[in-house]
């Protein structure tokens, strides 16, 4: 196996903010280490601020800068680094894009975490930043070797909305740290390190608190579901922008019993999933893995998923009856009820655990650096 040197182009680095494409980035990077890989990365914002921080990782510009500062900065920082690199990596299509005259004589190879400016018509951006995103995406999709995607569902968008050639891309699912998550306590043990009540059925939804995430959808499930389980419980980790409706909805429903918001969590995040008899992640939009799905059964906990995009990748192969069987209230009720009376099929512990060995980094990254490989 020879060694390789890669310049990786992240999207950004912003403490417990950081998302699952940013965690992913970082974790990469990590693995990828000891696999004679040479690796430098650059970032917006400030890579020191995630939680396990990588050697080797560069800002180019600060966190809330204006475009033009992002991508003059982008050119001052990519330029030396780009010296004997193999391979350059894109993480996210805009923070490619300004140097793609800087980059033009190495391979590209393009991570596709989800597409932006289809994300951005869903949100009702107008049609001038429309365009703009989709040229982007456009001009740095034309110019890669490769693609690694989470899931078949993300590779059909690259075919389909991108005119991306099947063969330029390779299917490769989101991995896992095993060693942070897994079931090193007890159901109970974990909710009281947490503070959660130890004696009622607990279901858990972990995200950032976006209308995508769908949590309002779960939190109206919960009065159907307490008809049957009375003292069922939602907690609610995570935080964002649709917090304040979401403990607005609450109250509206007099589910002020029946759902805890549990606040942002990083080290105590693999407890959470611990604790929970049932996961759900009840996303109405782009969500090509679902990382939160995998980390959930890795601490050997069940959990549900809409039918959306790549999330029925991660779950149907352990049972086909995780998948829920729409979005809505209704249909997250069923799946939920049925999880907590013993009317739906369920994995257990050991199972959830079992399956989720598919989803170890080691694996994964040598799988990635293979692709790496193929265009160096």
């Amino acid at each position: 196996m020879s060694k390789l040197s890669l310049l990786q182009i992240g999207l950004i680095a912003s403490g417990k903010q950081t998302s699952g494409s940013d965690r992913y980035y970082f974790s990469l990077l990590r693995e990828l280490a000891p696999l004679d890989v040479d690796v430098h990365g650059v970032v917006l914002g400030d890579p020191d601020s995630v939680e396990d921080p990588v050697p080797g990782v560069a800002s180019f510009a600060p966190e809330g800068s204006r475009m033009f500062a992002r991508w003059m900065g982008l050119r001052r920082t990519v330029r030396p680094l780009l010296r004997g690199r193999d391979v350059v990596v894109s993480h996210f299509a805009p923070h490619a894009f300004p140097v793609l005259d800087q980059i033009r004589t190495r391979p590209l190879v393009v991570h596709f975490h989800n597409p932006w400016s289809l994300e951005g018509r869903a949100a009702g951006i107008d049609g001038k930043r429309q365009a703009l995103r989709w040229l982007q995406e456009r001009a740095v999709y034309g110019s890669a070797s490769r693609f690694v995607v989470l899931s078949q569902a993300n590779a059909q968008v690259l075919e389909r909305e991108y005119r991306v050639p099947k063969a330029k891309i390779r299917i490769i699912p989101g991995a896992v740290d095993l060693r942070r998550f897994a079931p090193t306590a007890t159901r109970r043990a974990a909710r009281e390190r947490l503070g959660w009540p130890v004696d009622r059925p607990l279901v858990l939804v972990t995200a950032r608190l976006v209308p995508a995430k769908g949590v309002d959808n779960l939190i109206a499930a919960m009065q159907d579901v307490r008809r049957a389980v009375p003292d069922a419980l939602l907690v609610i980790v995570g935080d964002g922008p649709q917090a304040g409706d979401l403990h607005a909805q609450v109250r509206t429903l007099g589910l002020d019993d029946a759902v805890l918001f549990g606040g942002y969590l990083t080290d105590d995040l693999p407890l959470a999933y611990r604790a929970a008899d049932l996961a759900v992640v009840p996303s109405v939009a782009f969500e090509s893995f679902g990382l939160v799905a995998a980390e959930a059964l890795a601490c050997g906990t069940p959990v549900l998923v809409t039918p959306l995009l790549g999330l029925p990748e991660v779950v149907r192969d352990l049972e086909p009856a995780l998948v829920l069987a729409g979005f809505g209230p209704e249909q997250i009720a069923d799946g939920v009820r049925g999880a907590l009376t013993g009317a739906l099929p369920i994995p257990s512990e050991d199972a959830c655990v079992r399956y989720a060995q598919r989803f170890a980094w080691p694996s994964i990254a040598r799988r990635i650096r293979d692709v790496y490989a193929e265009v160096a």
